[in-house]
């Protein structure tokens, strides 16, 4: 039987692919849920290229940065959305300039 294995290559251009995809979706969109989500998939990617390495290298430090990314991740969504709904019950089709409204 042939087993066939992937490198590190391939996951390593779609963590690139998805962070700049991330990277362009904060920059071009306005909405703050959108954005929200494109910091999300950034994370994600910058996940998926430590999970790589820390396979490639045979060292558990990759893998234990995804946790503490992912625990980090977790308290952004927690605080993040805290905002987001904030200012979507102020303001129906709220825009990341419309974050002044939260001051007072």
């Amino acid at each position: 039987m042939i087993v066939a294995t992937v490198g590190a290559l391939p996951y390593l251009i779609l963590s690139a692919a998805m962070f700049a995809m991330g990277a362009a979706g904060l920059l071009v969109r306005r909405n703050a849920l959108i954005m929200f989500m494109c910091v999300e998939l950034m994370l994600n990617a910058v996940n998926l290229s430590f999970v790589t390495l820390a396979n490639d290298l045979g060292d558990l430090g990759g893998q234990v940065a995804v946790f503490f990314v992912l625990v980090v991740a977790a308290a952004e969504v927690v605080v993040g959305l805290g905002i987001i709904v904030s200012i979507f019950r102020r303001r129906q089709g709220a825009t990341a300039d419309d974050l002044s409204v939260l001051k007072g």
